[in-house]
């Protein structure tokens, strides 16, 4: 059927009416041919009806797609799922190049105005998976309501990739749902094409204001949630995302943020080798904010939450971390060239078999990181590889602020409340406890006060101080244990208790 006739079509279609005032037509695709039982592909006939300010409405059935539906340039189209279902062709029947079912705007020539919503995608049948919808808009993107059903386990690319543009253009994706997640590339008939294998969705080239809302990702191979470009801002609102291979979610950009979000690693598969939960990376004022990250699977393999070296500037604030497993693990983790970071009302228990829940790493950069109201708990296991600090900071010039760490080890192990390498920092109304020494102190210039720190055992000092550092000073503390210093100069106490 020709664009010509779609007239024909949608006259007295139940569904027009719906879509009257956003679009100039709307076609009812079973009336216009396309097959609702899942038996014959779709795609030939969406070609044919291929035209601009239309609303493309799919009623309740199963539609079958054995090749990409292309279409650019446009100015407003929209995709309208009433109970339907997608079912792609396997790897092998799948015609053309087997990436996409939906390519909507490419960058070079990107659609204006999209809406996609209402789908179910069913890819239980062996060697399914395919990108669902791939979409480049300017000015405004809406993607609701779309659930993949089954595991991605052709080894091509994953089910969503998106992108504003426009650096004035808005999106929204909103519970884009792909739970079963993907398997590695090697395991799958794409072996050889591609590294990994498929994301969950992506987002990188992203320009302008793009929102995740509500989105549910499965385990994929190769990131859940991908979204690094440095220009553009980025929210994730809500959502689950887990079990995903590199880092379950990843965001750079200006003022990008995941909020009031759930990501778990409780499954770690012999090819995965990088489960981060948030990475954040590529960007200035990047924000976790009210997040609960969980790492239970036995072989946890990577941080809670990485800043990494291309972060200018970062927030984590109001955040649950739960770290366990037989391996270890580090809680947050702040690179060595990132920028000022401002950690802030949250809390960390640390029951692996080793590592430091915050871990501010050694740098000569002079970027402040500033800890505030931040608790660190938990009963760490043997571990031959050193990482025994609750906190450990290399890095000068930093502020710790009401914050509390307990290190009473499991079985007898040692660990240390907080140790810091760097100069200059100050540690305010913090209470340390630890199984070994709840304050080590390894640079110059640094200053307790205010606060309370004690050895759960019996005869050790609260403090020890290394060899070889200059002017540490002490005010105000209760110091349990007392001080050992192992040769620091110019040492500064006042008005200390020592009981």
């Amino acid at each position: 059927m020709t664009a010509s006739t779609v007239g024909a079509v949608i006259v007295g279609a139940s569904s027009a009416g719906a879509f009257h005032e956003e679009y100039d037509s709307v076609v009812n695709v079973v009336d216009a041919g396309a097959d609702d039982t899942g038996d014959e592909p779709i795609t030939p006939v969406l070609e044919d009806l291929r035209a601009d300010d239309t609303a493309f409405v799919f009623p309740e059935g199963r539609y079958y797609v054995d090749s990409q539906f292309r279409f650019t340039g446009f100015e407003n189209v929209g995709f309208f799922g009433r109970n339907a279902t997608l079912v792609p062709a396997n790897y092998h029947d799948f015609d053309g190049p087997r990436y996409r079912m939906f390519r909507l705007g490419v960058s070079y020539n990107p659609g204006r105005e999209l809406r996609f919503e209402g789908f179910d995608v069913d890819q239980r049948a062996p060697n399914t998976g395919i990108r669902v919808i791939e979409a480049s808009v300017s000015r405004n993107l809406e993607v609701r309501d779309v659930t993949i059903d089954g595991e991605h386990d052709s080894g091509t690319w994953g089910p969503g990739m998106f992108a504003v543009v426009d650096p004035d253009g808005r999106g929204v994706v909103e519970r884009f749902r792909a739970p079963d997640g993907g398997v590695h590339a090697d395991e799958t008939p794409h072996a050889g094409n591609v590294w990994r294998g498929p994301i969950g969705i992506e987002a990188n080239t992203n320009v302008g204001y793009l929102e995740f809302s509500d989105c549910e990702l499965g385990g994929f191979p190769d990131n859940g949630l991908y979204a690094v470009n440095d220009e553009g801002t980025v929210v994730v609102d809500g959502g689950r995302f887990a079990n995903s291979n590199g880092a379950n979610v990843r965001i750079g950009g200006k003022g990008s943020v995941i909020r009031d979000a759930t990501v778990e690693v409780d499954r770690t598969r012999p090819s995965d080798d990088s489960q981060r939960g948030v990475r954040l990376e590529n960007g200035d004022d990047l924000r976790v904010e009210g997040v609960d990250v969980s790492i239970t699977s036995p072989q946890p393999t990577s941080h809670a939450i990485s800043v990494m070296n291309t972060c200018r500037a970062s927030r984590i604030e109001d955040v649950s971390i739960e770290i366990s497993g037989d391996r270890v693990n580090h809680g947050i983790v702040v690179s060595p060239n990132a920028g000022y970071c401002h950690i802030v009302d949250g809390e960390i228990r640390h029951d692996a078999a080793g590592g430091y829940p915050l871990w501010i790493r050694d740098t000569d950069k002079q970027d402040r990181v500033l800890v505030e109201l931040f608790d660190v708990s938990g009963e760490a296991g043997v571990t031959s590889a050193g990482f025994r600090d609750g906190i450990r900071c290399g890095r000068d010039n930093c502020r710790f602020s009401h914050v509390t760490v307990d290190q009473p080890g499991r079985d007898g192990v040692d660990r240390n409340g907080l140790v810091i390498a760097g100069d200059d920092a100050t540690f305010y109304r913090c209470t340390l406890r630890a199984s070994q020494y709840p304050y080590v102190d390894q640079g110059d210039g640094n200053h307790l006060r205010n606060s309370d720190v004690e050895s759960y055992r019996d005869g050790l000092a609260g403090v020890r101080l290394y060899p070889g550092i200059d002017g540490p000073e002490f005010r105000v503390n209760r110091i349990a244990g007392g001080i050992e210093n192992l040769g620091a100069s110019d040492v500064l106490t006042w008005r200390n208790s020592f009981d």
